[in-house]
């Protein structure tokens, strides 16, 4: 019997349902579109209905099941996007929809935060850059503006822990999910006693904690007949999506990882006792692991965005992205290192490295298009060089090599510039599933198929392709010097 575990992945563009397996295979995976909604009760506000990506998930679940058989569905895990969640009476009833991340209405809350607490003290405590999007933020717009939603409600229950209660009935908030909140403490591993009483809020307000790999409970009779599944099947705590990420692609201790989509986040698994508090200006966020004891150190910018105003605004001749990605690479294939001098400075999301409105420079008669998008690939792996040498700082280790993952990790030509500035191997991951991946493997040893993360990862890790530096590693270290030089002197 192929035994498998069933992983519901929320993410903010589509919700999926996988069945993987214990060599780590994805059997089945499919996935329908998730979108936020209008807030009925703010104008201009945007929500996530939790019920509607239940449904969803149900949906996915269904599916992937009548595709398969001859295998054994031996637990069931969750794990998806930071921060959003939901104010809640302990028998499920919704007190006000969950406000989304992309939502604005928190933007002057984030500004002015100092009303309630000392940024360098919140960065200090919880390790988490300043995002409008904190869940902080919406407690305190709730405190502002909707006092009886949180009068009213039992728990605020982030995403997970809401389709875990779909599951199960009961009610847990996992650690890597909290640790996306900006409410705790990096040393402590828990909600932080000051920054709720600063709100005037209590640690009752969320449902107890637990580390992610516990069985928090069993598939209900309900839960099951909308699956499609047995009644029974455990039901295994993962959590926030970044983490499981980091899992899937196979890092281990110091070892960074960059997730190339629409946002490129390199980040590193490190241990929470070795770390060097960075500077606040510097970007970087410091999330709970899915291992205690463990730290994962970010930073993150726009990359795919980019990419594709590139390809639109140059390539307008070809229908869509998929049509026009290997013209782009292969005449840039052609170009040399440095663009002749073309600099793309790209516009960055608010948090990244400089936060500046996106430029570009050097242009001639001799510059055509390929030269912009090498130029850009150039770029955004300049950023990727800052962004390392800024989590070794923080870290305190020398990286080896850099794992890449995700949809720009299947470029070629990216991949060799991006180890030739680096000055590291880069592994590009063959494999779609990192998160899902990442969310199997720990629940994999938590019903004990496993003894060990090390042991789970080496049996299910995927292919990876690897990039040495090449001839290009000098020229473009004189580059990367002048090119960070001009960007931090214009900030």
């Amino acid at each position: 019997m192929n035994l498998a575990i069933l992983v519901l992945d929320c993410g903010a563009t589509n919700v999926k349902a996988c069945l993987v397996n214990v060599k780590g295979q994805i059997l089945a995976s499919h996935s329908l579109a998730n979108e936020t909604k209008p807030d009925p009760y703010l104008k201009g506000g945007l929500i996530w209905d939790v019920e509607d990506i239940w449904n969803k998930l149900s949906l996915c679940c269904n599916k992937i099941i009548n595709e398969v058989s001859g295998i054994e569905i031996i637990g069931i895990t969750v794990t998806t996007f930071g921060v959003d969640g939901v104010p809640m009476k302990k028998n499920g009833e919704i007190c006000y929809p969950a406000i989304s991340w992309q939502c604005s209405r928190t933007g002057a809350i984030e500004k002015n935060i100092n009303k309630y607490f000392d940024p360098t003290y919140l960065f200090q405590t919880t390790g988490l850059k300043s995002y409008h999007f904190n869940t902080i933020n919406k407690l305190i717009w709730f405190k502002e503006n909707r006092p009886e939603a949180l009068e009213k409600m039992d728990y605020y229950v982030l995403i997970p822990s809401y389709i875990l209660y779909k599951l199960t009935g009961e009610l847990v908030t996992d650690a890597t999910m909290a640790g996306t909140t900006m409410l705790t403490d990096l040393k402590t591993r828990k909600f932080s006693d000051t920054i709720l009483k600063g709100l005037n809020l209590k640690k009752s307000i969320f449902p107890p904690l637990v580390e992610p790999g516990e069985i928090m409970g069993k598939l209900t009779f309900d839960a099951a007949a909308r699956l499609g599944i047995k009644a029974g099947t455990p039901v295994i705590v993962s959590g926030h999506d970044t983490q499981f990420a980091l899992l899937g692609s196979g890092a281990g201790i110091n070892q960074p990882v960059l997730s190339s989509g629409t946002w490129e986040i390199l980040m590193a698994r490190t241990y929470s006792d070795s770390l060097t508090m960075p500077s606040q200006d510097l970007g970087i966020t410091i999330e709970l692991d899915a291992q205690p004891g463990l730290i994962d150190i970010g930073i993150q910018w726009v990359a795919s965005g980019v990419l594709e105003w590139i390809g639109k605004s140059f390539y307008g001749e070809f229908q869509d992205s998929s049509s026009r990605y290997l013209p782009m690479v292969n005449e840039a294939s052609v170009i040399p290192a440095g663009s002749l001098g073309v600099q793309v400075i790209p516009e960055l999301f608010p948090g990244g490295l400089f936060n500046k409105n996106g430029n570009i420079t050097g242009l001639n008669h001799q510059i055509s298009r390929a030269h912009i998008y090498r130029a850009t690939l150039e770029a955004l792996s300049y950023y990727a060089r800052y962004g390392l040498e800024k989590l070794e700082e923080a870290g305190g280790y020398k990286a080896t090599s850099v794992i890449c993952v995700g949809g720009g990790s299947q470029n070629k030509l990216w991949n060799q510039i991006r180890a030739d500035i680096l000055g590291v191997p880069v592994k590009a991951v063959d494999m779609k599933e990192t998160t899902a991946l990442g969310a199997a493997i720990s629940s994999f040893i938590s019903l004990g198929i496993y003894s060990n993360m090390k042991e789970a990862m080496d049996n299910m890790k995927g292919l990876s392709v690897r990039y040495e530096p090449g001839n290009n590693c000098s020229r473009y270290s004189v580059y990367y010097n002048s090119y960070i030089s001009s960007v931090t002197s214009a900030s």
